[in-house]
């Protein structure tokens, strides 16, 4: 349904750590990188191409909520962290999830450096 989204950030390159990180541990990589001379100054991830760009062309006042699918509980885990590590700041550890919308919810929950909350959820096999 979705073919791209991202979100604004004041720095690409201290975001650019932090997300080299945490969507490594989720098997995505920067699949493009746009100039600061383009005006856009963004880096896209993504496995063949890019799905979740980081930019300075959008806003980035506005804290916005982005989940990425991990493949499993230990992915999850990974992603938490590898964001921890890079220094992204726990929002909700790796658990299970009550009350959401499929039987298996394992996600954890972190802030980006500009105060996104950033997901990665497990819904089961």
């Amino acid at each position: 349904m979705i073919d791209h989204t991202g979100i604004g950030v004041a720095d690409v390159a201290a975001s650019a750590v932090f997300y080299d990180a945490a969507l490594g541990a989720l098997g995505l990589r920067r699949a493009m990188q746009m100039p600061e001379d383009t005006g856009a100054d963004g880096i896209g991830y993504g496995r063949a191409y890019p799905i979740f760009w980081i930019d300075r062309f959008h806003p980035h006042s506005t804290r916005q909520h982005t989940a990425f699918v991990a493949g499993s509980r230990d992915e999850v885990r990974a992603f938490h962290a590898a964001a921890l590590r890079a220094g992204g700041t726990d929002n909700g550890p790796p658990g299970e999830r009550a009350g959401q919308s499929s039987p298996v919810y394992f996600a954890a929950f972190v802030l980006d450096p500009d105060g996104n909350n950033i997901e990665a959820v497990f819904r089961g096999a």
